[in-house]
Parts: C-alpha cells; sequence; structure tokens
C-alpha cells in the first residue's frame, strides 16, 4: 500500500484521487508509526519550506520519515514541496531540510535577466532527461508535466539529476537516489504521463 505522508501542507487528496483513478491502494496518514512501517511512501506538499519542516517536526515525522526511508530504505517520491524537503536547505525561511540529497532550495531570481518571467513558474514545461530511470518507463517522447512553484532545487551532486526543465535559467525538475525519488513538477496533474509515473512508482520502484 502507497501511504501519503499527511503534515498539513496541501495536495494530499488529489494525490489519492489519481491513484484512485489507477486502482492503486494508497491511504493517508499522519500517524508515525504508519510512516515508519509504510511500504511506500509519497510526500507531497504546496506552500513555504519552514512551515512543512515545522509541521513535519511538530507532528513526529521527521523521526519517523528517517527511521523509514534512510534507515529502512523505503522507497519515497517527493512531489513538488516534498521535492524540496529533500534538501539541505532553503532560502524561503532560511531553513534546514531533511538533508536526504546534497542540494538546496532557491528561489527564481529574474531581476538580471533580459525576459522577466512571472513567478510563481505555473504551466505546463517539458523535461531534458540527463538518465534513464524506471520512474519514467512508458511516459510520451516529449513529455510535458505541470508546475507551480516560485522556488527550485539546485543540486551539487549531478549524480542524482534524472531531469531538468528550464524557465529563464535550468532548474533541477527530478531526481533519484537509491530508494529516494523526487519531482518539482505535479504528477498527480499531468494527465496520463503522470498517472504513468505514479503507476511506475507504485508498481516498479
Amino acid at each position: 500500500m502507497i501511504t501519503i505522508v499527511d503534515y498539513g501542507m496541501g495536495n494530499l487528496h488529489s494525490v489519492q484521487k489519481a491513484f484512485d483513478r489507477l486502482r492503486i491502494e494508497a491511504r493517508i496518514s499522519s500517524d508515525p508509526d504508519d510512516i515508519s512501517n509504510a511500504e511506500k511512501l509519497i510526500l507531497p506538499g504546496v506552500g513555504n519550506f519552514k512551515r512543512g519542516m515545522e509541521n513535519l517536526g511538530e507532528r513526529g515525522l521527521i523521526e519517523a520519515l528517517n527511521n523509514a526511508v534512510i534507515d529502512g530504505k523505503t522507497p519515497i517520491l517527493g512531489i513538488c514541496l516534498g521535492m524540496q524537503l529533500f534538501t539541505k536547505s532553503s532560502e524561503e525561511g532560511n531553513c534546514e531540510g531533511l538533508c536526504w540529497i546534497d542540494a538546496k532550495t532557491v528561489r527564481f531570481n529574474f531581476e538580471k535577466a533580459e525576459k522577466r518571467l512571472k513567478i510563481p513558474h505555473i504551466g505546463w514545461n517539458s523535461l531534458d532527461f540527463s538518465k534513464e530511470n524506471q520512474l519514467y518507463d512508458g511516459v510520451s517522447e516529449n513529455p510535458s508535466f505541470y508546475f507551480v512553484h516560485s522556488y527550485y532545487v539546485s543540486s551539487d551532486d549531478d549524480s542524482v539529476v534524472i531531469a531538468t526543465t528550464k524557465y529563464g535559467a535550468t532548474f533541477v525538475s527530478s531526481v533519484v537516489k537509491n530508494n529516494i525519488f523526487a519531482t518539482q513538477f505535479h504528477p498527480e496533474k499531468s494527465h496520463d504521463d503522470g498517472l504513468k509515473l505514479l503507476k511506475n512508482f507504485a508498481e516498479q520502484i
């Protein structure tokens, strides 16, 4: 069963409904025991990085996540804010993250750019893949996914980067490190390719 981590930061039911459409069982839980003993985990999220880390801490979920993901090697998929929380730190609130990947979360800055793009980055955008991964098996040849974010992940470890996306500058849009998977975009809002990604995570990872 897929366990969707409830830490009070948005879009939980959208993710669950996506699995419902795939006829894959998924539950929403904020119980540390459920997280510690999960078969697979989803860490979704929309909103503020610092508030997200505070919510995880207040609910006793940081220890539970570390127990499951780092010690138990439970597969986890981070979505949007969930992906950002995997990094070491964020400019949003000057806050430390879970420190699972060698990366930081930074804000888009187009002040010195020739073209000032809108922030947040909202809408459909393509991915440039740097390597193959089973998370993307069977997606379209040139897939587009749905993004909503003002901050993005800047990685110091190219080995974990699966895909990048261009929005003014190039940013990391998907990472994989052992049992840790993440997307900056929202697969649950990305139609057939997004559903295929979620199905791959549930059935192939």
